[in-house]
């Protein structure tokens, strides 16, 4: 039961990684816009931060939201307006260069990729449902803790392997080269969709 249980939490959570998201917006930007290891630390963060909701969840947090709502609430708001600020920053930014032919703009360090990563994760509280839905369908009651660590670690590296293929993808010198023909109105449309997720996520 516990092989099917982690081969079905991975599953689930890798179509849930996959549909497009917040981070999904992000990892393009970045890779597009400063190349593949900042995407890769960014994609590191995303990791971290979806093992840690999965952490939570498994230890009651899903359950402490349906007791006490006004948590949720808050969570989901303060989630929002992180989105809604990232968002903001790609308006601001959407005329700069890209960092290729503006030298002396560096690209962000893998740290500091790998942090913002892992606070646009924990910036969208929904995942805590998704996982404590999840686990109360796959995951046996009586499982150790051997067993939640696995899965655990499977949600951490399905994340993270998913946002590396898609920060190579788009660090290549072919979709680069297009991104910065577009990159003022694609900064604005993928502002303005990580806009709409940010208001998504606080009122939904």
């Amino acid at each position: 039961m516990s092989v099917v249980a982690i081969i079905g939490v991975a599953l689930a959570h890798l179509l849930a990684a996959i549909s497009p998201g917040p981070s999904f917006v992000l990892s393009i930007r970045t890779a597009a816009t400063e190349g593949f290891r900042p995407a890769a630390g960014l994609a590191l963060g995303f990791g971290i931060g979806a093992a840690l909701w999965a952490f939570a969840a498994l230890a009651g947090l899903a359950l402490l939201f349906e007791v006490l709502p006004p948590l949720f609430l808050v969570l989901k708001i303060g989630g929002g307006l992180f989105l809604l600020w990232l968002a903001f920053k790609m308006w601001r930014h959407a005329d700069e260069p890209m960092p290729q032919v503006a030298p002396d703009v560096p690209p962000r360090g893998t740290l500091s990729a790998i942090r913002l990563g892992v606070v646009t994760q924990l910036a969208n509280p929904k995942p805590a449902i998704f996982f404590g839905a999840v686990f109360v369908g796959l995951v046996p009651p009586d499982a150790g803790w051997d067993v939640k660590a696995l899965i655990l670690f499977n949600i951490l590296w399905v994340e993270t392997l998913w946002y590396l293929f898609t920060a190579r993808v788009f660090s290549l010198s072919r979709p680069r080269a297009i991104y910065g023909h577009a990159k003022s109105w694609l900064d604005r449309g993928m502002g303005t969709i990580l806009g709409a997720l940010g208001v998504k996520v606080a009122l939904g």
